[in-house]
């Protein structure tokens, strides 16, 4: 088995060894070229950190990987795993892993961290078996609600560029990779000011418009409240992150911590869960 970086590979093996990586996978993650490389941009992934497995002139399997500084320690994603469904069970995944953490531990990475779907019981094994272990459970949920206008006398709304959240000191920075700011440089913020400017909390969300301008879906990547949840606070910010929108919007939350009182809220609510994933970090 020989290893590339993509960055010495053609563009057509890469995207075969995605596609092929993950037929038959729990959600559907074919990717044409384009899309392929607008998502290794927009997620800061590594062209020289990647990889693709070759037997002979074939491409079978991929790894992605990008690297970044969180809460002072140079940290990895592992941004997808996978082989060619002829190519499973036969020690490639091992082969990968190996070279994954030898590609690691050259570039000084200190943290590992990983998502793997809760269902996918034969990659969490793999994974903990070179030292991975399992910290939390990731929801994505999807859910609509009606908004009308809002209006709050005590409440604020100041919006930002998703790059100023790092600036600010209550800005949570160790989440899910595709949750931080640097992976959402396209989307919005805002922080929610109380009485006495106090900050109630803040998020980080893109809205997706439709062809008549209007809002049609809000995908919502962190949401912090620094007080206890509550039914008048959330209308009020969901209010303001889809524009005011006096109609139904869709929205959608990713790689939120199961364990977190707003999701508990919205599921409550009527939002339901779409996957659910296991987050895993590897101290080097």
């Amino acid at each position: 088995m020989l290893f590339k970086k993509l960055s010495e590979c053609q563009i057509t093996d890469i995207i075969t060894a995605w596609n092929r990586g993950f037929e038959g996978y729990f959600v559907k993650l074919e990717m044409s070229a384009e899309l392929f490389f607008a998502r290794l941009v927009n997620e800061g992934l590594s062209m020289n950190l990647s990889i693709v497995a070759f037997d002979g002139d074939k491409p079978v399997a991929i790894v992605l990987n990008g690297v970044r500084l969180i809460d002072g320690k140079k940290t990895a994603w592992n941004g997808g795993t996978g082989v060619a469904s002829e190519y499973r069970g036969k020690g490639v995944s091992k082969l990968l892993m190996e070279e994954t953490l030898r590609i690691y531990a050259e570039e000084g990475v200190e943290v590992a961290t990983l998502e793997a779907i809760k269902e996918n019981e034969r990659a969490i094994r793999l994974y903990q078996r070179y030292g991975y272990e399992i910290v939390d459970s990731l929801v994505h949920l999807n859910g609509s609600e009606e908004f009308e206008s809002v209006l709050a006398a005590s409440i604020w709304v100041k919006s930002i560029r998703p790059e100023q959240l790092a600036t600010l000191s209550f800005y949570k920075e160790n989440v899910p990779w595709q949750c931080q700011w640097q992976s959402v440089r396209n989307g919005e913020a805002q922080i929610f000011y109380g009485t006495g400017n106090d900050p109630l909390g803040y998020c980080l969300f893109k809205r997706i418009w439709n062809e008549h301008g209007k809002v049609e879906k809000v995908v919502i990547y962190q949401l912090e409240l620094f007080s206890e949840v509550n039914s008048d606070l959330l209308k009020i910010i969901f209010a303001s992150i889809c524009g005011g929108a006096e109609k139904t919007v869709n929205f959608m939350t990713v790689n939120a911590s199961i364990s977190s009182p707003i999701i508990a809220y919205l599921m409550s609510h009527g939002f339901n869960k779409m996957t659910e994933q296991v987050q895993m970090v590897k101290f080097l």
